[in-house]
């Protein structure tokens, strides 16, 4: 049975990435890029994303020929007037999104969902301004994780515009294609991982701008402890395997003494005023400017191959 088409706005490393995620599992796919300069930066992202996977052994050469039929990349909404399910992955300015959104409305008559891959904005900032007319009601959060294609975890919320029902088909879309979504009860700045990151990196740094240790130390804390363990059990069940009695003793304990920092770590600040701003710059908190890249990359992603188990289909589309 053919799978519904799914759309794709954008042609950055989201785009790219999903498109191999929504094609390898055999959705027909219709990119809209926005010139032959950022079509082919796309096509060119989506065969290294592809030549990764068939290097790494979880799809043959002849399944990425039969998932390139499934795909197809335009630079003209009206080619997108059949698709009724979209993922946005354009810039991250709420106008520009919304000038997507009216562009859909306009060339798209029966659009069902708009999930944007958003990293940062609210469904109510998407929608501000927006009515039924120009879907507002269909226009939803679904923030995914780079690389979209390997990494399942996907989280989701809407606002009090969003139409019934139009999270369940978000969800039922991504779970065919073998991610997994969380739904967000309501929307907060950061989600649910940015929150968890950035709550770790807080302490992180004050450890660090205390003198208890330095940042490699927090490093090697955190690839040899209690990191390899979240990725088979959550952090509630482990607490609760240790005892709440345990957990509220250590909390009475640790809680008052954990950062409550309301600012950027002065030391970050410092590395970007002498122009160390990290990887990009060659320099930040390491040094970046002899690292075997190839290595770091593989280092990345080698906890994900094991999510990158798709539903190729196993004929060419038309």
């Amino acid at each position: 049975m053919m799978k519904e088409s799914i759309g794709i706005i954008g042609s950055g490393m989201i785009a790219s990435s999903l498109a191999v995620l929504t094609t390898g599992n055999g959705y027909p796919t219709k990119v809209l890029v926005r010139s032959e300069k950022s079509r082919n930066r796309f096509l060119d992202n989506v065969k290294k994303h592809w030549d990764k996977l068939v290097g790494h052994g979880e799809a043959t050469l002849e399944q990425v020929k039969i998932c390139g039929t499934y795909l197809t990349v335009t630079e003209d909404y009206a080619d997108l007037r059949d698709v009724r399910q979209f993922f946005e992955a354009v810039t991250e300015d709420p106008l520009v999104k919304q000038s997507v959104y009216k562009e859909l409305a306009k060339a798209c008559p029966d659009v069902s969902f708009i999930a944007s891959c958003t990293s940062a904005l609210t469904p109510q900032m998407l929608t501000d301004g927006l009515d039924e007319k120009t879907y507002a009601d269909r226009i939803v959060v679904a923030h995914p994780f780079n690389p979209v294609h390997m990494v399942p975890y996907v989280e989701l919320c809407g606002c009090e515009k969003t139409g019934p029902g139009v999270i369940g088909l978000v969800v039922k879309v991504l779970e065919d294609l073998g991610r997994k979504p969380v739904v967000l009860k309501k929307a907060t700045p950061g989600f649910i991982g940015n929150r968890l990151q950035f709550a770790l990196f807080r302490e992180a740094m004050a450890l660090v701008e205390q003198g208890i240790c330095d940042y490699r130390d927090i490093d090697t804390a955190l690839n040899y402890s209690f990191c390899p363990r979240y990725t088979s059990i959550g952090i509630f069940e482990h607490f609760d395997a240790a005892g709440l009695d345990l957990d509220a003793r250590n909390s009475a304990l640790l809680f008052p003494l954990l950062s409550n920092a309301k600012e950027t770590p002065a030391a970050i600040l410092e590395k970007l005023e002498s122009g160390k701003g990290g990887l990009k710059d060659g320099e930040g908190f390491y040094d970046w400017r002899n690292v075997d890249m190839e290595a770091y990359t593989n280092r990345v992603n080698e906890p994900y191959w094991k999510f990158c188990r798709y539903q190729f289909p196993t004929e060419p589309l038309g």
